[in-house]
């Protein structure tokens, strides 16, 4: 992996720690929209790293690929629309 792996840890461990807050919420029943405000902002951090660790593929591993030419560049843009694909679901 190429992406940062302190900015990527910190985002991760970020993270985990709201999934553990929200698991508390909901042992304590706490207000429904403040779990769904809390699971937002979760989301919101795992979109940061996914994204984070996507334009590092992009930047190294695409590049190279694309750089050398071929059936790795093929699959590499073929990795690509498969995420795209599952980022727009």
């Amino acid at each position: 992996m190429q992406a940062d792996h302190k900015k990527i840890t910190r985002l991760l461990k970020t993270a985990r720690g709201q999934v553990e807050g929200v698991l508390k919420m909901v042992e304590e029943d706490r207000y429904c929209i403040d779990i769904v405000n809390q699971l937002l902002a979760a989301e919101a951090v795992l979109r940061r790293a996914h994204c984070e660790v996507l334009r590092a593929h992009l930047g190294h591993c695409v590049a190279g690929a694309f750089g050398s030419g071929g059936k790795e560049a093929r699959q590499k843009a073929a990795e690509m629309v498969d995420i795209i694909d599952k980022i727009s679901k």
